[in-house]
C-alpha cells in the first residue's frame, strides 16, 4: 500500500511539473486573473489526487484540461467576471531567452496574431488556442470542448483561415501607405 501511494504521489508530481504551468495560462484566460488561475489550478490537482489513476490512463491532459475549465468558468460565474483575454497575459509564461530584436518582431507578430485571434469567435478562440499555445491534440481538444473531433478541426481551420486571410489584407494595407 506504501508503495502504490508512492507511484501515486510521484505521478502526480510528473503530471504537475508537466501541465501546471499550460493550466495556468489556460485558466488565465478564462479568469483574466494569474492568481485566481493559480487557485484554480492548484483546485484541479488537489481533484487528480483523489481521483482513480488507473480511470485516468491514457487521457489524462484532456481530463486536467476538462477540470481546470468547469473550475474556472465556476469561479469566473462566481467573481462575475467576463473580462476578455488581455493580450499580455497570454505571453506572462514564456520561457526562452530570445535576442531583443527577436522579441521585439515576435512581440509585433504576435500582437497582430492575437488582435486578429480576438476577433474570432470564442468557439474558435478556444480551439486554436488549446491546439497552438497548450499544443493538445485534436482529441483532447473535443474532449475539453464537448464538441466532435470533425468540429474542432473545422473550427481551428476556419480559425486558421481567417487569421491568415486578415493579416494579409493587413500587410497589403500597411503597404500601400
Amino acid at each position: 500500500m506504501t508503495e502504490s501511494k508512492f507511484n501515486d504521489s510521484e505521478w502526480v508530481g510528473l503530471a504537475l511539473s508537466r501541465y501546471e504551468q499550460p493550466l495556468i495560462r489556460y485558466a488565465t484566460r478564462y479568469t483574466g486573473d494569474p492568481d485566481l488561475a493559480r487557485d484554480v489550478v492548484q483546485d484541479t490537482f488537489l481533484r487528480l489526487c483523489t481521483a482513480d489513476r488507473r480511470n485516468l490512463e491514457g487521457h489524462l491532459a484532456g481530463w486536467l484540461y476538462t477540470v481546470c475549465r468547469n473550475r474556472a468558468l465556476d469561479v469566473r460565474k462566481k467573481e462575475g467576471r467576463m473580462d476578455a483575454l488581455n493580450p499580455g497575459a497570454a505571453d506572462a509564461y514564456r520561457g526562452t531567452d530570445p535576442s531583443p530584436s527577436d522579441v521585439a518582431a515576435r512581440h509585433e507578430a504576435c500582437g497582430m496574431v492575437l488582435d486578429v485571434l480576438g476577433t474570432l469567435p470564442a468557439n474558435q478562440q478556444e480551439a486554436f488556442r488549446l491546439k497552438f499555445q497548450d499544443e493538445l491534440t485534436y482529441r483532447e481538444i473535443s474532449q475539453i470542448m464537448g464538441v466532435s473531433l470533425g468540429k474542432v478541426s473545422q473550427l481551428i481551420t476556419t480559425a486558421l483561415e481567417t487569421i491568415r486571410a486578415r493579416l494579409r489584407a493587413g500587410i497589403d494595407l500597411a503597404q500601400e501607405v
